[in-house]
Formats: structure tokens, C-alpha cells, sequence
């Protein structure tokens, strides 16, 4: 009888479950065309506290592959209209990393060989006893487990791939010289900089310049995560250190050995992690989260900031004796509209991003929007300036050009004075300034939602909704 069987060896419970829960718990298809066993098996891994899904025979069980998304399969070798073998092969078509263990009473050097070369873990001869089966799931899930954390550093690993630091200035050019230098030394560095001018690009270029090239680059928000977890993120922690802390877990010092660690918005840190980081950084030694043993590294450390950290230490937020070991090499990252002269070239270099991207042609600046975008501010920097250029080549009607009448109106300053916009914005609640906003744009559109959304950088369903609401209290909307 094909039947789903769910179970989980617990009484059931109401709402989410806590990140612990979900930590601890595999989701695992048993496929077995007799009912003792797979209730025998399910009864035993649910123990164990796993949500456990039966299937009995292969058509069923890829019925509920397609379905579910499960961290582990174990079925049986010989079963009706569908082998464990052939099983494995529709298995993997449709979820390639799902990891598969057979059960066979008939167990053979060939079967093995083949099981194998299509992709299974293991196998297990039956009858086997509880504890086999469960030895087998933990080391099929750790090993899982290990793939999948390489394939995320490797993924890390790829987004930190250095970029250019695109600008001719005066001041880049500086910035350069001292990245040249920076180069040569193993030394602690500290960038820099407002919000967006690119301080992360250059951590990157210090580490791909850097002998440790060829060995990781990871890279921690200290801003996204809480005490304890950043303290686990950075350290790594031992099984059973706190709750839900089921297995070892190496942190990023570990996993960045010999290589760099970026540690990004340095100044967010708690002060209770302060004092670990500064013995990392001095002595090149920390413990894991729940153990006395001492780990040894080599790591290089490249911190930014966009806070004045000297003004943290007078505050008393932020250690003295941290921020020097931090600040061994400063690197400062001057704001856009400090380098105005870059503005043309940036802007360039992001028209051809985005034509090499979206294999289109390469768009040419207009003088007048050119002169429209020297005269800007820029409080968001190089950041903002890719976003106005990427905006500007979606909505932009001319082939092959970027024209001023396009680009102005997002600079919001009435062409380029930011004294001027800021009086004129000065005072209004941030609700008004966004319901004006939106209602232009749309009005520039011609009541088009998608295209309005598209270039405000929101979703149509949120544009709707808003509408919606204004139309509510009684606003006027022509569309």
C-alpha cells in the first residue's frame, strides 16, 4: 500500500519552530516495499528527531522527490516496478545534491560498484541492527553537510573576487601607491569611508595583491549578527556549547588560515567579543565556543568602517588598545564628491558592466547628463551612482545614448544643487516625500505600475498596495 507516513517521534507542536529545531532536524524518504520495515526504520530515525516521509515503491517515492525537498533517501535494493538502482538514477535527475543509501539483502561487489557510480553514498546489507542505520544517516548527513558549507565558502570565495578601483584622481592615485605597498606586508589594515565609496573593493584588491592570493578570502558582517552568533561566526564552537549546537563548527578564523578575513562594519562588534578579537590579532590564538583547547591561525585582518572609530574609543564604545591594533595601516577612501573627476570614467566603466551583462550595446553619456552628475552630491557615493546608471539604461528610450532629461530627474536636487533640494525636502515627513515620489513617476509613466515600480526599485505588488491605501484616504489617483 503506497501511503505517506510522517513522523517525528514527538508529541506535535504549534508555530515555528526555533532556528535549534531546524538545525538538529533532516527530512528523510524511506522507500521500502514492505510496511514492517519502513515503519521500523521511521520509528527508529524519528527517535532520533527526524521528520521521516515513507514511500513503497519508486514511483511513489519520485512523486514525492519532485514535491519535497529531503536531505537524505535510503531505499530499498530489490522492490516492484522500480529497482533501488533505477530509483537512484530519476532520483539524482531531479535533485542532483540529494544524498541516497541502499538497502539490500543481496549485497554484491557489482551492485556496489554500480550504486556508486550513479551517485549513491552508501549502501547496507540487511538485516542490520538500530545503531548501524544510525551511525550510516549521521555520517551521510555530516558529510552532506561539509559539501554544502565548501560550496558556500567557494561561492564567498567567488563574490570576493577582486574588482578595479576605477579612477584617475589625484586622491585614487594615492589610494593606489598605498595599496602597492600594503601588498608587501602581512600588516592589519583599517578602511575607511562613508557608505558606498567602495571600501570592500579594496580589501579585495589588498588581498589579491597580497601573497596570500592563492589561499581564502571570507569576509563577516559584524553588523547582521547578534553577539553570541557573531561570536560563534568568528570562533567557531564545539558540540553541545549552547542550545542547538549539534555538531562542531569551525568559525572563519579557522576556515580562512593562511589566507585574509574581512571583517566588515568593525565598529558594530560588542565589547564583550572586543577583547577576544584583540587576542586574535595579537597573538594569533582563540578557543572555540566551548572549549578550553587552543587553536593556532594565520590570518590577515582587513576591517572597514564608516564610523569615526576615535570618536567611538573617546565614547567609550569601542577599545583603545583594538582600535590601534586595528589601525596598524589606515586607508582612507575619500567620498565621491571629493573626486568628482572620476565621475566620467566610473560612469563608463558601469555602462560597459551593464552591456557586457545584458550583451547590448554599449551606451554612450550625454554631455548634459555628464554635467548634470558632476554637479550631484552623491551621498551614496559610487554606490549610488552605478544605481543611477543602471537605472538610467532601463528607462532610457534613445539607442545607444544616456541623455540628461533621463538622468535628472533621479538626482532629486533640481539640477545638481543639493542646498536647494535640501530645502525643499527639509521638514517633510518621509511619508509625504515618498507618496510624492511615487505619484510623479507614476505620472511620468503615464500610470505604467511596472515600469513606475521598475525604476523606483520596488515591487509591483508593493506599488499596488500602496495605491491602494492612498486611494483609501481619500488621496487622488488617476490610474
Amino acid at each position: 500500500m503506497d501511503q505517506l507516513r510522517l513522523q517525528t517521534g514527538k508529541e506535535p507542536e504549534h508555530g515555528l519552530k526555533s532556528e535549534s529545531d531546524w538545525r538538529s532536524m533532516a527530512r528523510i524518504l524511506i522507500v521500502d516495499d514492505t510496511e514492517m520495515m519502513r515503519d521500523s526504520l521511521a520509528s527508529t530515525l524519528a527517535r532520533e528527531g527526524h521528520e521521516v516521509v515513507a514511500a513503497s515503491d519508486g514511483p511513489g517515492a519520485l512523486t514525492r522527490i519532485s514535491a519535497t525537498r529531503f536531505d537524505l533517501m535510503i531505499s530499498d535494493m530489490k522492490m516492484p516496478k522500480m529497482t533501488g538502482i533505477e530509483l537512484l538514477g530519476e532520483a539524482k535527475k531531479l535533485r542532483p545534491e540529494l544524498p541516497v543509501v541502499l538497502m539490500t539483502a543481496f549485497a554484491t561487489v557489482s551492485t556496489a560498484v554500480e550504486a556508486m557510480k550513479l551517485g549513491a553514498y552508501d549502501y547496507i546489507q540487511k538485516p542490520f541492527d538500530g545503531e548501524e542505520i544510525k551511525l550510516l544517516v549521521d555520517r551521510t548527513l555530516e558529510h552532506n553537510r561539509l559539501l554544502r558549507e565548501n560550496q558556500a565558502l567557494r561561492s564567498m570565495t567567488e563574490s570576493l573576487a577582486p574588482r578595479p578601483l576605477v579612477g584617475a584622481s589625484q586622491v585614487m592615485q594615492d589610494v593606489r601607491r598605498r595599496l602597492e605597498l600594503l601588498a608587501k606586508s602581512n600588516a592589519t589594515v583599517l578602511v575607511s569611508g562613508e557608505s558606498g565609496t567602495g571600501k570592500e573593493v579594496v580589501a579585495r584588491l589588498i588581498h589579491s595583491a597580497s601573497e596570500r592570493r592563492d589561499k581564502p578570502m571570507l569576509a563577516v558582517n559584524c553588523a547582521a549578527l547578534s553577539e553570541n552568533l557573531l561570536e560563534s561566526e568568528l570562533f567557531g564552537h564545539e558540540k553541545g556549547a549552547f542550545t542547538g549546537a549539534d555538531r562542531m563548527r569551525r568559525g572563519r578564523f579557522e576556515l580562512a588560515d593562511g589566507g585574509t578575513l574581512l571583517l566588515d562594519e568593525i565598529s558594530e562588534i560588542a565589547p564583550g567579543l572586543q577583547a577576544k578579537l584583540l587576542r586574535v590579532l595579537q597573538e594569533n590564538q582563540f578557543e572555540r565556543v566551548g572549549s578550553s583547547l587552543t587553536q593556532q591561525v594565520d590570518v590577515r585582518v582587513v576591517a572597514t568602517t564608516n564610523r569615526d572609530l576615535r570618536q567611538f574609543v573617546a565614547d567609550g564604545k569601542f577599545r583603545q588598545d583594538l582600535y590601534y591594533r586595528l589601525n596598524v595601516v589606515p586607508v582612507e577612501i575619500p567620498p565621491l564628491r571629493e573626486r568628482r573627476d572620476d565621475i566620467a570614467e566610473l560612469t563608463r566603466h558601469f555602462l560597459s558592466q551593464i552591456s557586457k551583462r545584458d550583451r547590448s550595446p554599449f551606451r554612450h553619456i550625454e554631455p548634459e547628463a555628464l554635467r548634470a552628475m558632476e554637479r550631484y552630491d552623491w551621498p551614496g557615493n559610487v554606490r549610488e551612482l552605478q544605481n543611477i546608471v543602471e537605472r538610467a539604461c532601463v528607462l532610457e528610450t534613445a539607442p545607444g545614448l544616456v541623455r540628461g532629461a533621463t538622468v535628472q530627474p533621479w538626482l532629486c536636487n533640481h539640477g545638481g544643487d543639493p542646498q536647494q533640494a535640501a530645502g525643499t525636502l527639509a521638514g517633510q515627513p518621509l511619508a509625504e516625500i515618498e507618496k510624492t515620489v511615487i505619484l510623479s513617476t507614476l505620472d511620468k509613466f503615464k500610470g505604467h505600475r511596472i515600469k513606475t515600480a521598475t525604476a523606483l526599485g520596488i515591487g509591483v505588488r508593493t506599488l499596488g498596495m500602496k495605491l491602494k491605501k492612498w486611494r483609501e484616504d481619500g488621496v487622488e489617483v488617476t490610474v
